[in-house]
């Protein structure tokens, strides 16, 4: 069904299975086609359309940190350090 609407995060994943186990695929689609636009409906106007409301999914938090956003967070915390000693310099110049 994540062919048919917009599917972003585990949070919508969850909240599709919700939809297709309350409602059945086959009201999905019918509303899918009535929302028709520009591309594939977000989830929650086809919720809107079929007139339910869904559960709020808790998505459990990570305990450990990735490897990508360590990177990141190295290649921030550089860039700021490298700023902060520039400004120092220029400010002992100034002097």
């Amino acid at each position: 069904m994540e062919h048919l609407v917009r599917v972003y995060n585990e949070s919508d994943r969850r909240t599709l299975e919700w939809l297709r186990r309350h409602v059945g695929d086959s009201a999905i689609a019918v509303t899918v086609e009535r929302c028709a636009g520009s591309g594939k409906p977000y989830l929650s106007a086809v919720c809107k359309h079929l007139g339910v409301k869904t559960p709020v999914f808790s998505v459990p938090h990570r305990q450990t940190p990735s490897p990508v956003a360590e990177e990141s967070l190295a290649a921030i915390r550089s860039i700021l350090a490298a700023r902060s000693a520039s400004m120092v310099s220029k400010l002992g110049a100034m002097r």
